[in-house]
């Protein structure tokens, strides 16, 4: 994979060249006033770079985090196949394939998934003798889902079943969060992996319609995660497909941030899979997990035209990389500015 990792900076770009998909990342230019601007500028190297290797803080292994909404990623005769709507992409053996390519080349450590029916299925791009597979208990067609590259050791918490906000007599119910402990060799990550609900992209708070009530709902079960987590001081990931044009300025974002300091690890960036906007998958650090991002490490996996993207996915995989280190005393942790919405 070394000839992937060769990378383009422009002003204003960061584009990463590969043989099978470009990947590339446009600095936004947004309607914004100065001072705005000022505040998603390329924060400095010193804020992202990880801390100085000592006898009480070693780093572990780098690991390579994504998050990949799949688009209905099922078996035709799955169980519960005759409930997707007909126009669901209906893949070949040939499709599953090119998944698999791009899914090597994405070569994650671990990778947050969603729209996946089972774990059958996401074996077929992450095979059994290189992947662990993890998906939440709930009874639909879509799970979030986690691929942990062994030997990588991680364990299954209870499913976020709060995020479930519908009434029991809604005709559908909402999907749960995965929750996975992984231990990195240094401090546990606890990563949180969720698909939330669709419609209020980028409208406010107060909103009534467009399922902005629903999502409010779960941001308030998202905060009181992360409120635990912090409680716990425990180092936290929370990726997955928000179905929100997040910026460290939108007003959902800084519910969660009331919660504890977190870095939005795609902001100031606009996707190049989604033609120039926001992002909707995103990948939050939060807790010791700050200080272990790589600086300019966030990429997006794009296809090529010819690898028909109508059977491949709706979405493209969004990565970060992270270098964790173990905690330092107690004594010896001193307090820092928060790196809430750093860009990479």
């Amino acid at each position: 994979m070394s000839r992937f990792a060769h990378s383009l900076v422009l002003a204003g770009a960061v584009c990463l060249l590969g043989t099978v998909a470009p990947t590339c990342l446009t600095q936004r230019a947004l309607a914004s006033s100065p001072a705005e601007h000022a505040l998603i500028t390329p924060a400095s190297h010193s804020e992202h770079a990880p801390s100085t290797p000592t006898a009480a803080s070693a780093p572990a292994h780098p690991l390579k985090l994504a998050t990949w909404n799949m688009e209905w990623l099922m078996a035709e005769d799955g169980p519960l196949a005759a409930t997707a709507p007909p126009d669901h992409p209906h893949r070949t053996a040939a499709d599953f394939e090119k998944l698999a390519a791009y899914a090597l080349h994405l070569d994650a450590d671990i990778i947050g998934l969603q729209e996946v029916d089972t774990a059958t299925t996401a074996q077929r791009l992450f095979p059994a003798r290189a992947y662990q597979i993890f998906m939440t208990d709930d009874a639909l067609l879509q799970h979030p889902a986690l691929a942990i590259r062994k030997p990588l050791r991680a364990h299954k918490n209870p499913d976020l079943v709060e995020l479930d906000v519908a009434p029991a007599t809604a005709a559908h119910q909402l999907r749960r969060g995965l929750d996975v402990t992984v231990e990195t060799g240094t401090t546990p990550l606890r990563i949180l992996v969720l698909h939330l609900k669709t419609g209020c992209w980028d409208n406010p708070v107060a909103d009534k319609q467009h399922n902005c009530p629903i999502l409010v709902q779960q941001f308030g079960v998202l905060q009181n995660w992360i409120s635990a987590r912090t409680a716990a001081h425990e180092a936290f990931v929370i990726m997955g497909d928000f179905n929100r044009r997040m910026t460290v300025y939108d007003p959902f974002f800084l519910l969660l941030t009331h919660a504890a300091p977190l870095s939005l690890t795609s902001a100031g960036w606009a996707s190049p899979c989604e033609n120039g906007s926001y992002f909707i998958d995103h990948i939050l650090l939060g807790g010791g997990t700050q200080s272990w991002l790589q600086p300019h490490s966030l990429r997006v996996m794009t296809y090529r035209p010819d690898s028909q993207p109508a059977t491949l996915s709706d979405h493209c995989a969004v990565s970060v990389r992270l270098s964790p280190q173990a905690p330092l005393p107690s004594a010896a942790r001193t307090p820092k500015t928060p790196t809430t919405g750093s860009q990479p």
